[in-house]
């Protein structure tokens, strides 16, 4: 029997190379597969620069490692990630009888906090982090996030629409998970809910559309419908949220004609500035998934923080509608405008 034995020793490390030319180590290919919805979730949370017309700053990307499916929760301070997790892991022991068994974040506060792990550890939940400083490691959710803001920035440009409509799109955005997927070769939606999705609801956003307003009409004679600006789909409706350009407010209705050729914010002066202006949704995103910016910000209309942060009618259960100002006629350009809120009180409700 023929024994080699090697007695190498092992090479001598220059203290002054690894001080002024260390590198990061190579990535390996992950080799963990999941076999089933809720066995891995990653998660993530992405700040705007510009604040939404409804008043928001973050939003929180939950993202099913088997299924790729992802939801979304738009944040008006990234406290709230904490209620989202645990309204997240209700959801889905109600809905599919599965509880998250990990989750997969960077160190952010929003996810490294007493509140949140201890709940977790609580139920059996593992958290799983990366290395600070080390995105790549939650690269997933990363790429979700470029995902998603792609998808974002291209309807708010096909649109002509400011860039504080964000996450309007972006709710538009996550109820696109009917589309199919390079994962597995199956659609999202189809792996998690066992049916295929239908496509017969979907159109085009922020095309020019017609709601029926007959019940609300002050007289027989009033208009029948309004020209509106469709914003996406209502969670807890089946039908389609309207922005009506003269009163500011949102409708939600099933009763909409579309005309998905014309687009109402493109009559606004400001249109052929919009592609700088939406440099923001690169903002926030690891080097390693997104480039940077061509162009420099053009923070287009925001909101004060304070008075939408910290507006107590936000919270007040006796809200109807909520929803953006939009331009008026013959008013000042959409670029130098403010947005804002608009509440209808529910009839007979307590204001105090």
């Amino acid at each position: 029997m023929l024994v080699i034995s090697c007695h190498q020793s092992p090479p001598s490390i220059c203290h002054a190379c690894q001080l002024g030319k260390h590198m990061w180590l190579p990535f390996s290919h992950s080799t963990s597969v999941t076999t089933a919805t809720f066995d891995l979730v990653h998660c993530d949370v992405w700040t705007s620069l510009v604040l939404s017309t409804s008043g928001f700053k973050y939003y929180l990307v939950l993202l099913d490692d088997f299924s790729h499916y992802c939801w979304s929760f738009p944040l008006r301070h990234k406290s709230e990630v904490h209620r989202h997790i645990v309204e997240f892991i209700a959801y889905a022991q109600t809905q599919f009888g599965a509880t998250p068994k990990s989750f997969q974040a960077d160190n952010g506060t929003e996810f490294v906090n007493h509140a949140t792990t201890s709940f977790l550890a609580s139920n059996g939940i593992t958290l799983r982090l990366s290395c600070p400083y080390t995105s790549p490691q939650n690269g997933k959710a990363e790429r979700m996030l470029r995902t998603t803001n792609n998808t974002i920035r291209t309807m708010l440009l096909h649109a002509s629409m400011p860039p504080p409509y964000w996450a309007e799109a972006l709710a538009t955005t996550t109820f696109l998970n009917r589309r199919p997927s390079s994962i597995q070769n199956h659609i999202p939606y189809q792996l998690l809910h066992k049916n295929l999705p239908d496509y017969s609801s979907l159109r085009v956003f922020g095309c020019l559309c017609y709601p029926n307003i007959t019940a609300t009409s002050p007289h027989k004679l009033a208009p029948r419908s309004a020209p509106c600006v469709f914003l996406g789909y209502p969670s807890s409706h089946k039908g389609y949220r309207c922005l009506d350009m003269s009163t500011r407010r949102i409708i939600i209705s099933r009763h909409v004609i579309f005309d998905e050729l014309v687009f109402p914010f493109s009559a606004a002066p400001s249109a052929a500035s919009m592609p700088s202006s939406l440099d923001f949704l690169m903002q926030g995103l690891s080097s390693s998934t997104a480039p940077a910016p061509t162009a420099p910000l053009l923070a287009g209309p925001t909101a004060p923080t304070s008075s939408v942060d910290e507006s107590p009618e936000l919270m007040d259960p006796a809200i109807l509608q909520l929803g953006p100002l939009a331009p008026q006629a013959g008013g000042p350009r959409l670029g130098g405008q403010r947005f804002g809120a608009v509440y209808t009180r529910r009839a007979g409700h307590p204001t105090a």
